[in-house]
């Protein structure tokens, strides 16, 4: 290409290239590339121009950086830099695109379009240096970046992509499946119309979501399963319309979803099975509408409000050590009701360790007291009444007072029924003098003997007392062994 083919506007790129200068198009700094199809020639730019000066066609000048720097212009035709080896930084801020740049299997420095507007972008298994920039841009088709090695970081903070439509309607609208980012993906306040699609990506850093809006209802939202992130995944506030999928993602630090809000009423709304998470964080979210999952997931920290779990949950072979905030059992148990697979017996260990974690020991045995009469509701009728007794009178052993009660009650009874109208005694002249006290707890413990009930023979409704006593007694003494044993062996 020659330099007398050009318009004045490439001229000025052409000259400005070998010097590292940037051109700047626009009439006032407040120009927006949402108008850019709207410009003339004096800011139109072939994207062919620039192809062939990013390849070298420009002649270099000693002791500069050449580089691409480009403001406000209006970029018509392919710019095709397929397999191309890039070794100058593009920078082309606030610029409008006919047609989707193809950067597919590139090679780049850096690249810059922060601010402009454009049909999508093909940049699959592209390699970049340095950085790239796509913040605060609008982007109409999507953005493919699968299988990219991007050894700085990747900012999308702003941006605005689809949404899809046409014969690409079905495909994600941002797709950084399998990619490598060397550093941070940041994309604050990134709004995508469609799908975001991580799956298999690896971050070194973090990724930061805060304020997004990703939106497809009825669709997934997030598609992030296997992501490897080296710190944090923050989602600060962000809005989900569509399932959030983090299946098998591995999040050292934190999973920040704090006053996020998630939106899948027909299926699972945050779906975080077998991941792996140092803590996370759902600090002010309001209810979820849809099911969550979080079976066989690993976590050091929970912090979320009962509110926040939805009707459906799936909790199966969750682990946690801490669950914050901390509030009292009676109101994280209807949570355990709500899992899919009916009753969990891990589900309530697992609480019940948590708060003898925090140093909780009675809001641990009302968890306990909880999972007993959860299974109770498990058997059939006549299997029930065992442990209604055992629940009744000693509350399975965690409620060890309970028996102490119904033992002075009847003490009581016994003492006032038989003093006010003693027994006859067997064998008068040789029965002990008769005590209440000592002849009611005779018939309540058998296994204790002060040779009162052996002395005496109580008759009409006061022998049927005795018989309640005695069959009480025993009831008691049984259940009060075996739930004893059962929380010794717990402890």
């Amino acid at each position: 290409m020659e330099i007398n083919d050009l318009t004045p506007a490439e001229r000025r790129i052409w000259e400005a290239f070998p010097r590292g200068d940037g051109v700047d198009f626009r009439e006032h700094p407040e120009d927006s590339s949402v108008d850019g199809a709207g410009w003339g020639p004096q800011r139109t730019v072939r994207a062919e121009v620039l192809r062939a000066i990013l390849l070298g066609a420009a002649p270099a000048v000693e002791g500069h950086v050449a580089g691409l720097k480009i403001k406000g212009a209006r970029i018509i035709g392919k710019l095709d830099l397929r397999y191309a080896v890039v070794d100058h930084a593009i920078r082309m801020r606030d610029c409008w695109f006919e047609r989707k740049p193809l950067l597919y299997g590139a090679q780049l420095r850096a690249l810059v379009l922060g601010y402009s507007t454009l049909p999508g972008m093909t940049a699959g298994n592209l390699r970049v240096d340095i950085v790239v920039r796509l913040s605060c841009c609008r982007i109409s088709g999507p953005v493919r970046l699968a299988g990219a090695r991007l050894s700085g970081g990747l900012f999308l903070q702003g941006a605005v992509i689809g949404p899809v439509t046409g014969e690409e309607a079905d495909e994600p609208a941002l797709q950084l499946n399998h990619a490598e980012i060397g550093t941070d993906i940041i994309a604050n306040d990134l709004t995508v119309h469609g799908q975001l699609r991580l799956n298999g990506a690896v971050v070194g850093g973090q990724v930061s979501l805060d304020r997004a809006r990703l939106l497809a209802p009825g669709g997934i939202a997030l598609h992030a399963e296997t992501l490897t992130v080296g710190t944090d995944l923050r989602a600060h506030r962000m809005e989900a319309r569509g399932m959030v999928n983090l299946t098998g993602s591995r999040i050292p630090g934190q999973l920040h979803l704090s006053r996020a809000s998630f939106s899948h009423p027909d299926g699972f709304a945050l779906r975080a099975s077998s991941c792996v998470v140092g803590e996370l964080w759902l600090k002010g979210c309001e209810t979820v509408e849809g099911t969550m999952n979080l079976r066989r997931s690993q976590l050091d920290l929970l912090h979320v409000r009962p509110e926040t779990w939805p009707a459906r949950i799936g909790i199966d072979g969750l682990t946690y050590r801490t669950l914050a905030p901390h509030l009292p059992a009676e109101e994280r148990l209807p949570a355990l009701e709500r899992e899919e697979s009916g009753y969990l017996p891990y589900a309530y260990e697992q609480l019940a360790a948590a708060y003898r974690t925090a140093g909780d020991e009675a809001a641990a045995r009302t968890v306990m007291l909880a999972k007993l009469r959860r299974h109770r509701r498990t058997l059939p009728r006549h299997a029930r009444v065992w442990g209604l007794l055992q629940d009744a009178t000693v509350g399975y052993g965690f409620r060890p007072l309970r028996a102490t009660g119904w033992l002075v009650a009847l003490l009581l009874t016994g003492t006032v029924a038989y003093g006010l109208t003693p027994p006859r005694p067997l064998k008068a002249g040789e029965a002990p003098d008769f005590n209440a006290v000592f002849y009611t707890i005779d018939l309540m413990l058998p296994i204790i003997g002060f040779g009162q009930e052996s002395a005496y023979a109580p008759a009409g409704w006061y022998q049927w007392l005795s018989y309640v006593l005695i069959v009480t007694g025993w009831i008691l003494a049984t259940t009060t062994a075996a739930g004893v044993s059962r929380s010794l062996r717990r402890q």
